[in-house]
C-alpha cells in the first residue's frame, strides 16, 4: 500500500518539481531563523556583548570552514579515487546526494528547535546553538545545490529547476507573515509551538520527497547498467587529486577568484539587510507608519524576491546570467543614490527603499547558484576530471563567502556604535526626546534615526561599486560558456541523466 501510494505521487511530480519543493523544507525555517535569532538572544534570553562577540567569532570560523570540508568528504571519491572498473554515473552521484539529504534534513530541522528553548546559559546556548544549526544547513544547502550541477548541464535545463527552487522558496517565505502573528518577547509559547509545527512539517518533507527522488533514479542506475552491458570499463590511470592539488587547481582559475570576490560582498550585503531590518523600520519608519504596514513590509521583503526571481530567470535565458546580475548590481546603486539625494525625511520613498532594497538583493542571491554551476562546469573541462566535484566547489565557494554572514552583524553593530554612539547590547531605551539639532550637537554624533538612514544607503551604495568592480573581470559569459558546456555535455555523453522530462 505505501508503495503504491509513493509511486502514485512520484507519477504526478516531475523532477524538477521534486527537486524544488526541498527548498521549501529548509527556507520555511531558515527565514524565521535570520529573523529571529539575534533579538531571541539579546532581548529575551540577555546575552551579554562579550558571549555575542565570542559565539559570532567561533561561528564565523566553523562557517567558513565546515563548507568545503563537507564538499571534500562528500565528493573525494570523484577526485582522489582511481575509479578502476568503472566510471562513476551521473544517476549514483544524485542518489548518493538524495540519501545525505534524507539523513541531514531532519537533523536541520531538530535543530532549528534548540534555539527556542532556554536550555544553558545564554552565552554558551548561543555558540552550540550556531554551531549546530549551520553544520546541518550546510550538508543540506551544498547537496542541494549540488545536485542542480548534476541533474543538469544545458542552461535551459538549470533555469528551469532554479525556477521551481524559487516557487517553493516563497511559499516558504510565508512563514514570516505567520511569525509575526505568534512573535512576542513577553509571552514566547506561542512562538515555541509555531517554530515546532514548522520543524514537524520540514522533517516529513523532507523524508517522503527524498525517498520518492531516490526510488525514480535507482530506476535510473538500473537503465545505465543494461545500457553499459558489453561496453568496455573505463579505467583512470591518473593518480589521485589531493586536497593540496585540488585548491592550487581552484586558485588558477581566475573566473572562480573574481566570482568570490563579488559573492563575499553580496552575502554580507543580504545578511546585513536581514540582521538590520527590524531596526530601520524601528527606528526609520515606527514613528510613521502602522504595525500592520510594518508587517506586510517584513513580508513582502521575504517573498518578492521569489517571485521576482521567476522573472529574472526569463531575463537569464533572453540575455544570459552575467548580464542580468550586472543590471541589478546597476540598480541597486542606482537606488540608493536617488534615496540618498532624497533624504531621509520622504516616508513613503523610504519604505519602497527598504523594502526594494533587500528584494533586490536577495533576488541577485537566487541567481549565484547558476554561476556556481557553470564554474563547476569550468572546472571540469578545465581540469579534466573523470566527474564534476560539484559540492566540493560548492564548498570552496562558502569557504570564502561565508563569513560576509558574520561579518554583517559585527560590522553593522560596531558602525552604528561608533556613528551614533547607540549599543543594541544596552537595556536602557533609548531617549530621543531631544531635537536631532540638539541631539548632535550635545554628543558630537548624528542622531540614531539619521545614522540608521546613512546606513541604509552608503552600505548598499560601497557594495555595488565593489561588485561591479569585481564582476567585469569575471569572463566566464557568452561563447566562452558555450563552448565550456559544449565540452562538458560531450566528455560525459551517455553518462548524463536524462533531463528532458524536467
Amino acid at each position: 500500500m505505501g508503495r503504491s501510494v509513493c509511486s502514485f505521487w512520484q507519477g504526478i511530480f516531475s523532477t524538477a518539481v521534486l527537486y524544488g519543493s526541498l527548498a521549501l523544507f529548509t527556507s520555511i525555517l531558515h527565514n524565521v531563523f535570520l529573523l529571529y535569532y539575534v533579538e531571541t538572544f539579546v532581548s529575551i534570553y540577555k546575552i551579554d556583548k562579550i558571549s555575542f562577540w565570542v559565539g559570532e567569532t567561533v561561528f564565523l570560523i566553523w562557517n567558513s570552514l565546515n563548507d568545503p570540508l563537507f564538499g571534500w568528504l562528500s565528493d573525494r571519491s570523484f577526485l582522489s579515487s582511481p575509479q578502476q572498473g568503472s566510471q562513476i554515473t551521473s544517476p549514483e552521484v544524485v542518489l548518493k546526494r538524495l540519501k545525505a539529504l534524507s539523513t541531514n534534513g531532519p537533523l536541520f530541522a531538530l535543530s532549528f528547535l534548540a534555539f527556542w528553548v532556554a536550555w544553558a546559559r545564554p552565552g554558551l546556548q548561543f555558540l552550540l546553538c550556531l554551531c549546530l544549526y549551520d553544520g546541518f544547513l550546510t550538508m543540506v544547502d551544498l547537496h542541494h545545490s549540488a545536485l542542480l550541477a548534476d541533474l543538469a548541464v544545458s542552461a535551459t535545463d538549470r533555469t528551469r529547476l532554479n525556477f521551481h527552487c524559487s516557487v517553493f522558496s516563497a511559499l516558504g517565505s510565508l512563514s514570516v507573515f505567520l511569525s509575526y502573528s505568534f512573535w512576542d518577547k513577553e509571552d514566547f509559547y506561542s512562538f515555541r509551538l509555531f517554530c515546532v509545527t514548522l520543524a514537524a512539517f520540514s522533517i516529513l518533507g523532507f523524508l517522503l520527497v527524498s525517498r520518492l527522488l531516490q526510488r525514480r533514479f535507482k530506476k535510473e542506475i538500473q537503465l545505465d547498467m543494461v545500457w553499459n552491458v558489453g561496453h568496455a570499463p573505463l579505467t583512470n590511470p591518473e593518480k589521485p587529486v589531493t586536497i593540496g592539488q585540488y585548491l592550487k587547481q581552484l586558485s588558477k582559475q581566475k573566473n572562480f577568484l573574481w566570482f568570490v570576490s563579488m559573492n563575499l560582498i553580496q552575502v554580507f550585503h543580504c545578511h546585513f539587510n536581514s540582521n538590520f531590518f527590524p531596526l530601520f523600520l524601528e527606528h526609520l519608519l515606527s514613528d510613521n507608519i502602522s504595525a500592520s504596514t510594518g508587517s506586510i513590509l517584513l513580508g513582502i521583503s521575504y517573498i518578492a524576491p521569489h517571485l521576482n526571481n521567476l522573472y529574472f530567470l526569463t531575463l537569464c535565458q533572453r540575455y544570459g546570467v552575467y548580464q542580468v546580475i550586472r543590471w541589478l548590481f546597476m540598480l541597486k546603486l542606482g537606488l540608493s543614490v536617488a534615496m540618498l539625494l532624497a533624504g531621509a525625511d520622504h516616508i513613503y520613498l523610504l519604505c519602497i527603499f527598504i523594502a526594494s532594497n533587500r528584494v533586490f538583493t536577495e533576488g541577485t542571491c537566487k541567481l549565484l547558484k547558476l554561476v556556481i554551476s557553470d564554474l563547476v562546469d569550468e572546472d571540469f573541462v578545465v581540469n579534466r576530471r573523470q566527474q564534476a566535484a560539484s559540492a566540493l566547489l560548492f564548498g570552496m565557494v562558502a569557504l570564502v563567502t561565508k563569513p560576509g554572514q558574520t561579518f554583517a552583524p559585527l560590522i553593522g553593530t560596531w558602525l552604528l556604535c561608533v556613528y551614533t554612539g547607540y549599543d543594541i547590547f544596552e537595556r536602557e531605551p533609548v531617549k530621543e526626546s531631544v531635537s536631532m539639532s540638539d541631539a548632535a550637537s550635545s554628543s558630537g554624533t548624528p542622531p540614531l534615526r539619521l545614522g540608521c538612514f546613512y546606513m541604509l544607503v552608503f552600505v548598499p551604495i560601497t557594495c555595488a561599486l565593489l561588485q561591479l568592480a569585481a564582476w567585469s573581470r569575471f569572463t566566464l559569459h557568452g561563447r566562452k560558456l558555450q563552448g565550456i558546456k559544449m565540452l562538458r555535455q560531450g566528455a560525459q555523453h551517455g553518462h548524463l541523466i536524462d533531463v528532458k522530462a524536467i
